[in-house]
């Protein structure tokens, strides 16, 4: 769009007298995601190989090679400006990079044959700021993309969009606008939007990092139930209690370079580069 929308309204509406407001009931029953289809026998979901990234002269992703296989839980973590985010955007090309390849079930990101908007459309993205519409209703916020680019009916986009809001707890707010909702409602909303599209990845940019701490734990929660129904996860984060309790491995980045990769237990049981033992002493020592 090329216009600047209009933002929608960013106060609660008020409760009659003796109403009772909508209570933010939490996660309901039954799966967030159907079954995964796809995903040919041997083919990583996510391959990133040898990949390098430059700013300018300054490389800020060196050699980062990892591979991502189908309900695979993988944590990115890592100090502030080790390339965590930088690389998480490049598999879906939210970021270019100069050398290297990423795949993602076996179509090649960088590939000038690729369609990009249709890879998109299958790799769920879930920002820190959550970047929802804030002009439009939470409904809307969750059929837009499903009649655009998936070119649902508007009925059975606002069906699938409505199910999901009802799954993680906020059917209540559904003709509200996002600036009506707190942080940790918004980040809901934004992990229900992006799985409307039915993706068969999720990539999490530190989900959480923006909200109260308050709030962490009710998007965390959400994110817990999809690693149990087996959704493919590559998650960005700082919070090493969901690491040890969902994560498959745990991929630490320092300066650009993938240091360690690792299942989750000797990521925290033994470490094995100094600079890993380092973090986690400074991370884990509250």
């Amino acid at each position: 769009m090329t216009s600047s929308p209009m933002p929608g309204p960013t106060v609660a509406e008020p409760v009659a007298p003796g109403a009772r407001a909508p209570a933010d009931s939490g996660l309901q029953s039954g799966r967030l995601i159907a079954p995964q289809a796809g995903g040919a026998p041997g083919v990583p979901m996510i391959a990133i190989d040898n990949v390098n990234k430059w700013y300018g002269d300054f490389q800020v992703l060196t050699n980062c090679s990892t591979a991502i296989v189908k309900g695979e839980v993988v944590v990115v973590c890592g100090p502030s400006g080790s390339g965590k985010s930088t690389l998480i955007k490049c598999v879906n090309a939210l970021e270019p990079f100069q050398k290297g390849q990423i795949t993602v079930d076996g179509t090649k990101v960088m590939d000038k044959a690729t369609n990009l908007p249709k890879l998109r459309s299958r790799v769920g993205m879930v920002f820190q700021h959550f970047e929802l519409f804030p002009h439009l209703s939470i409904t809307e916020n969750l059929t837009l993309a499903q009649r655009k680019v998936l070119r649902r009916p508007a009925e059975e986009a606002k069906k699938r969009g409505l199910d999901l809001l009802a799954r993680v707890g906020l059917s209540a707010h559904a003709s509200k606008y996002p600036g009506q909702l707190s942080g940790g409602q918004q980040q809901r909303v934004a992990i229900a939007r992006a799985l409307a599209m039915d993706p068969i990845v999720m990539l999490f940019d530190e989900p959480t990092s923006a909200l109260d701490p308050e709030m962490v734990g009710e998007v965390l929660d959400v994110m817990v139930e999809l690693a149990r129904d087996g959704m493919t996860m590559m998650v960005v984060t700082h919070e090493m209690g969901f690491a040890r309790k969902v994560a498959d491995r745990v991929i630490f980045m320092d300066r650009g370079e993938i240091v360690e990769d690792a299942t989750k237990d000797d990521f925290f049981g033994k470490p094995r580069s100094e600079r890993a033992q380092q973090f986690l002493s400074k991370i884990l020592q509250h």
